[in-house]
């Protein structure tokens, strides 16, 4: 901006020009706004019936005990007048300032704004007041089911993040301080991002959290040689190229979660779980999943079990003529790689010589912070969606798993995307993050019915291929890996769910961090450590207050278990040299790239 225009007042053409692009990129947003693909509105929020609970919940404390909720009151009252008064009392004294700030501190108001100038500090002082009001009020209504206390927990906690000061543009400092100093052009940039994202997901909102150019799957991510060599309607097999020259004799297969693509155990050739297990020498499979589409409506769990567990297993041993195979199981794919060890025993089928489970549920007893999306309002929501389109798309799974680190996942990379304008980062791990995967009709709602909600298998009354099936069934050799933070498979529930299993052989192990970073912890970087306690007969709490704690990744220790069940010694096996079984495309094959429907 010129000295003249400064002094006249007006606007640069270099601003001008920029507010006309902000008009034009908003007729376009509102057109795509307009091409929104319909889902079914239960998706979008709790029953109505929830918030009335809630309201009743609260006019009944307030009857029963007035004095509880006045007292509340007064203080949220009490400590706003103050607040009010601080600050005019630093105004009167004719200092530009704001008053001393106790904290706490969060991490959303960093700059220094914030804490120092009175319009921001006000604003951020107060909306930290109305949150512990909103807390305190939630906290006080005793007469509430204990379900529906989860579920208003929940969504009054989301209601507060979303009405943070920081995500709007006229109580950010960060975002007016660029537009200033770009001169609009970072509101234009943050309009194109936003206009770029609703066209590109048909209509919906969901921010891109990472650089879609800066990654190639098979190229500079998922990229560790090997070759598919097995394809079925369900999935790929894949066969990973040996790095050493002698291979333990007894294979391992892993199954990844089809929630997600395969490729979070090997992001990078530094931290790829695929990679060291290779190095490690073993044979390796794993198991691409296929992305499916209304054509795979009717594909339930026991297809899962069938058509992707059994025959991976079958492949594997023709081809490597073993009669034996471990077996891994991450997530979803833990709990149904449960389901058919079950199944298995039942048969008297001894396929799998050993079972290891990342961040695993068996017993959903306790739903954690998945209570408030495992309701029936939700469930009957995603069966009606699927009843009609056949998939539950990834999307509104991906918007689901958000919500439940909002600031995290939403509002702060929209806030960087949105208001400053700035091209999302070029990180593998929120790369794999967006390349979701939809879920077949059946399945879905048979895993939120059977399995989350009403936890069949735990209680010993989930069916499949028309017996019963139950934990206790199982007795194979296992081993659990367990992330501490953990916010979708929390570790207690995990532990207890283990504690079920009929296997004389139980190994748990408790990591550091949470259901990613936990389990992606290579060796030698000691980011992360873990927990090991051989008394699987204490509570959660105790095994954690007397277990072993080692600096360091878990990958060598299970390492150890795992050799000691892969038999001696073998020539390395080589992709596509079994006949019957020949090289169909390099890894990481089709099924993973492989488009689907918005």
């Amino acid at each position: 901006m010129t000295t003249d225009e400064c002094e006249q007042g007006k606007p640069s053409e270099r601003l001008t020009a920029n507010l006309a692009k902000v008009e034009q990129l908003t007729q376009r947003m509102m057109a795509a706004l307009s091409n929104r693909t319909s889902h079914d509105p239960a998706l979008d929020a709790p029953d109505p019936d929830i918030f009335m609970r809630a309201a009743s919940a609260y006019m009944a404390e307030a009857a029963n005990n007035p004095a509880k909720i006045v007292e509340q009151q007064v203080a949220w009252w009490g400590k706003t007048l103050k607040h009010y008064v601080d600050a005019q009392h630093v105004l009167a004294k004719g200092k530009l300032s704001a008053p001393a700030d106790p904290g706490p501190k969060d991490r959303r108001f960093s700059n220094p704004l914030w804490d120092t100038h009175p319009y921001f500090n006000f604003i951020k002082q107060q909306y930290l007041l109305n949150s512990e009001a909103v807390q305190s009020s939630v906290n006080a209504m005793d007469n509430l089911d204990p379900n529906d206390r989860k579920r208003v927990e929940y969504f009054a906690r989301q209601i507060v993040d979303m009405m943070s000061p920081t995500n709007f543009f006229g109580t950010n400092p960060d975002a007016l301080e660029r537009a200033v100093a770009t001169e609009g052009e970072s509101l234009v940039k943050g309009l194109e991002n936003l206009v770029r994202d609703i066209e590109a997901n048909g209509g919906e909102l969901l921010v891109t959290l990472a650089d879609p150019n800066a990654f190639k799957v098979g190229q500079n991510i998922g990229a560790t040689p090997g070759q598919v060599v097995f394809r079925n309607r369900m999935l790929e097999l894949i066969q990973f190229s040996p790095t050493t020259e002698k291979v333990h004799k007894t294979p391992l297969v892993i199954f990844p979660p089809w929630i997600n693509k395969f490729y979070i155990m090997d992001l990078k050739p530094q931290n790829s779980l695929i990679k060291w297990i290779v190095d490690q020498g073993y044979t390796l499979f794993v198991v691409s999943w296929v992305n499916p589409d209304a054509s795979h409506a009717d594909i339930g769990m026991d297809d899962y079990v069938n058509e992707g567990y059994v025959k991976a297993i079958e492949a594997v041993k023709s081809i490597t003529g073993e009669d034996k195979v471990n077996a891994v199981g991450y997530c979803i794919a833990g709990t149904t790689l449960s389901l058919t060890l079950a199944m298995m025993a039942k048969k008297g089928d001894a396929s799998i010589k050993s079972a290891t489970f990342f961040t695993m549920l068996s017993d959903f007893s306790d739903q954690g912070e998945f209570a408030p999306f495992l309701t029936d309002d939700f469930i009957d929501g995603i069966e009606r969606e699927v009843a009609e389109k056949g998939y539950l798309s990834n999307k509104i799974m991906s918007r689901t798993f958000s919500f439940l680190r909002s600031n995290d996942l939403i509002y702060q990379p929209a806030i960087r995307s949105y208001m400053m304008g700035e091209a999302p980062p070029a990180f593998d791990l929120l790369f794999w993050n967006g390349d979701g995967t939809n879920l077949p009709g059946r399945m879905a709602v048979e895993y939120l019915r059977w399995l989350c909600q009403q936890d069949q298998f735990a209680r010993g009354t989930y069916m499949l291929n028309g017996q019963i099936v139950s934990p206790a069934d199982i007795k194979t050799p296992l081993c659990a890996i367990a992330c501490e933070t953990d916010h979708i498979a929390a570790w207690k529930a995990s532990f207890a769910g283990i504690r079920k299993f009929g296997s004389k052989d139980k190994t748990f192990i408790l990591s550091e961090s949470g259901h990613i970073a936990g389990i992606v912890n290579p060796p030698g970087k000691e980011k992360y450590g873990h927990y090991v306690n051989d008394d699987l007969s204490l509570s959660a709490e105790d095994w954690q207050k007397t277990a072993t704690f080692t600096k360091g990744s878990w990958w060598p220790r299970w390492d150890e278990w795992l050799a000691k069940r892969s038999g001696p010694k073998v020539a390395a096996r080589i992709p596509g040299s079994e006949p019957g079984y020949p090289a169909l495309c390099p890894s990481p094959g089709t099924y993973v790239i492989r488009a689907q429907p918005v």
